[in-house]
């Protein structure tokens, strides 16, 4: 027997060894985009259910999660002097501001209203005057639970009102108002103040999921084909 000979059996155990590790990788890499594909699914489907209820008054809840996309309708006293201008918001190809309001419901609690984008101006008008609303009011929209993580190319220390992102927890601790962790974004119905309130679903990903599982799949198919292939020519290299 050749001395080369265990040497080869090592060398095909190996690569045998990477093949399967990377086949299995590349499985579970697949299997992890099509959970987050149904997961994604899963929540569009919440989102059409919810637009599919009326509007009901806004709940006294900590799961917020449950209520996400609901239709709401919340009565109490604007609080105009808080108002502030969401920047960076593109709408059409435009960007602009969203327009967010407290209101400090009646009872005692308080929630940011976004009541709209409007587009940013040029140069030192970039940031439009908004009037910002006052008194008593009913307010309906559908709620939304602003992102947790976001990017912030500098950090936000309270002051002014322009914010680069949405956080009320941030927002509350800046205004002093008891805030809830959620967003009413308003329906413009009878509204007459400039703003555009137009609320796109969101963009689930669930193509890009789809995608990106059916990749790792083809990953995982073609290093098994490839391997298959390398051992047909072994076997019948030693039978000629």
């Amino acid at each position: 027997m050749s001395r080369d000979a265990p040497r080869g059996r090592f060398a095909r155990a190996l690569a045998a060894a990477a093949a399967a590790a990377a086949i299995a990788l590349f499985v579970a890499a697949g299997n992890w985009q099509r959970d987050r594909m149904h997961a994604k699914e899963t929540e569009r489907s919440a989102l059409e259910a919810a637009a599919a209820h009326p509007p009901v008054p806004l709940p006294a809840t900590d799961d917020w999660k449950a209520w996400r996309y609901r239709r709401v309708v919340a009565a109490g006293t604007w609080r105009g002097g808080a108002q502030l201008m969401i920047d960076n918001r593109v709408l059409d190809g435009r960007a602009g501001f969203h327009v967010v309001t407290p209101l400090a419901l009646d009872d005692g609690r308080a929630v940011l209203v976004d009541r709209g984008w409007i587009a940013a101006g040029a140069g030192a008008g970039r940031v439009p005057p908004v009037a910002a609303p006052s008194g008593h009011a009913t307010v309906s929209g559908r709620i939304v639970l602003p992102p947790a993580r976001y990017i912030e190319w500098k950090e936000d220390d309270g002051r002014g009102d322009v914010r680069q992102n949405l956080d009320p927890a941030r927002i509350a601790r800046a205004s002093g108002l008891p805030l809830l962790p959620v967003v009413i974004e308003q329906d413009g119905a009878g509204i007459d103040d400039g703003l555009t309130r137009r609320w796109p679903a969101p963009d689930f990903g669930i193509q890009t999921h789809a995608s990106y599982m059916f990749q790792w799949y083809a990953f995982a198919a073609l290093t098994a084909a490839a391997w298959a292939g390398l051992a047909w020519r072994r076997l019948r290299g030693r039978s000629g």
